[in-house]
């Protein structure tokens, strides 16, 4: 029966997927829309349209719809939103869901199934209006008011680390006891060629393609079993997208291969653990705001500017960047961990870095970042706090004298809870929220984080847990 269904070969698809890219801010919405409606209506051999989007601490949602249903009911389509944690409280759970048009991917038959394409998704309230606590669309409506207001455009590349693990479902069944169990002694760019690892990061890197990633460049990473695999800049809300996607892409690509991809910050003590390090610069009608030829390391006031708004806002806003009990193992001197709030050129222990550029290419790099923080949430913090934050008063540049972010979580927590500037940029309802998330997972782990990786870390981590494991403690 599959055979009656969309299966493309990856140069078709990476050809369909570059060519929707190059589309998605560039050509009306509306016009996107009329020509994926027709594409749908047209091609028979599509049997269903999933959409998908991300709950308020960052976990991937996904359904499928008949495309029959969609095409007729895309503007009425509604779910529960109390069963999604972070969202609608019971009495008050409808909440509808409204595909972005502009946000069309074509799918690889062998990870998703024959016949299917996806796209993003933003949550409404029951009245249609934006949901306060849909983070993508607020970061859309925050870069889109940029745009047309101030003709600014927010730029992001991401590096997302990860580990592969031995084994299906090795989060779900972690014991800290055993702890995990790695499958490469590989390093930094240094691996067998048909090693686990390797053969891990030739296939998913190969699907990133397809899915039109644009990637530049694919390796091991400096601990053993881990990976990186980088894909090109581009507007603030379609990186956001494409992290989701990278992570899900590795997830299913390591199960098929009977692995683990793993996006803890810090899942084995004694070894480095995995960021995401968030390369940043504003430019306005082409022109890179950040540069500055004469400036110090070649970069503007205004890029200067943003990056002591970032880290006067540091310890606030430390529990957006650092979103789980684990991260906080992650900030550890000892392991190139960035957790001392200032800028520098050289020092990777620095909470933001500034990368040897140019005039296309200059940027900030803020290294204080899991791979399991909310990326919508995350740039629409960062960006927000660039521009809109308050100027540090003092010199972050100095060695001795540079401040840390928070230990732990639960220091974090309270930084959190008690900043003005995230309360007036995120709202009491979302802070609250956030929070009681937070305040959950913390009580269920040690605040004194010693020196093994615990099981309530892993098994409660917001996206690994299910009903199942949460309801155990």
């Amino acid at each position: 029966m599959n055979d009656l269904f969309l299966a493309l070969p990856y140069d078709e698809l990476e050809e369909l997927n570059i060519g929707a890219r190059e589309k998605r801010d560039k050509v009306p919405v509306e016009e996107q829309e009329r020509e994926y409606r027709s594409y749908l209506e047209k091609e028979k051999r599509i049997r269903a349209v999933t959409l998908c989007f991300s709950d308020l601490e960052g976990r991937f949602h996904m359904l499928d719809y008949d495309k029959k249903f969609l095409l007729e009911s895309a503007d009425n389509l509604t779910f529960d939103g109390s069963s999604i944690r972070g969202f609608t409280a019971q009495h008050e759970s409808d909440l509808r869901i409204k595909p972005d048009w502009s946000s069309f991917f074509w799918l690889p038959t062998d990870l998703f199934g024959p016949g299917k394409v996806i796209m993003f998704a933003n949550i409404l309230t029951r009245e249609g209006g934006q949901y306060a606590s849909d983070f993508r669309g607020l970061l859309q409506n925050f870069t889109r008011d940029l745009k047309a207001q101030e003709g600014l455009s927010a730029l992001v590349a991401a590096e997302v680390e990860g580990f592969v693990l031995a084994g299906r479902n090795a989060e779900q069944n972690f014991d800290e006891k055993d702890g995990f169990q790695l499958l490469s002694t590989s390093g930094y760019f240094h691996s067998l060629p048909r090693d686990p690892l390797r053969q891990f990061i030739d296939e998913a890197s190969v699907v990133q393609r397809a899915m039109g990633f644009k990637n530049e460049k694919d390796h091991p990473e400096v601990a053993p079993s881990q990976f990186e695999m980088n894909f090109s800049y581009g507007e603030a809300l379609r990186v956001a997208d494409l992290i989701q996607l990278y992570k899900l892409l590795c997830r299913q690509v390591a199960s098929n291969l009977g692995m683990t991809a793993c996006f803890l910050p810090k899942p084995v003590m004694g070894i480095n653990g995995s960021g995401m390090h968030i390369n940043m610069s504003m430019a306005k009608n082409g022109e890179n705001l950040f540069y500055d030829k004469a400036g110090k390391g070649q970069l503007s006031t205004f890029a200067h500017d943003f990056i002591s708004r970032t880290l006067n806002h540091a310890q606030e806003i430390c529990l957006v960047l650092n979103a789980s009990v684990n991260a906080y193992r992650r900030l550890d001197p000892h392991f190139e961990a960035p957790n001392q709030i200032k800028v520098s050129a050289i020092d990777r222990g620095s909470m933001v870095r500034i990368p040897v550029g140019n005039e296309r290419t200059a940027r900030i790099e803020v290294r204080s970042v899991g791979p399991d923080a909310n990326p919508y949430l995350l740039l629409y913090v960062l960006f927000k706090t660039g521009l809109h934050g308050e100027l540090s008063s003092v010199s972050a540049t100095g060695h001795e004298s540079a401040s840390l972010l928070p230990g732990t979580i639960q220091e974090a927590i309270a930084l959190f809870e008690s900043g003005d500037f995230v309360k007036k940029i995120l709202g009491k309802e979302n802070i609250e929220k956030y929070l009681a998330c937070k305040k959950q997972v913390a009580s269920r782990s040690p605040s004194d984080l010693g020196t093994l990786v615990k099981t309530s870390e892993v098994t409660y981590h917001h996206e690994i847990t299910n009903q199942g494991l949460w309801n155990k403690f």
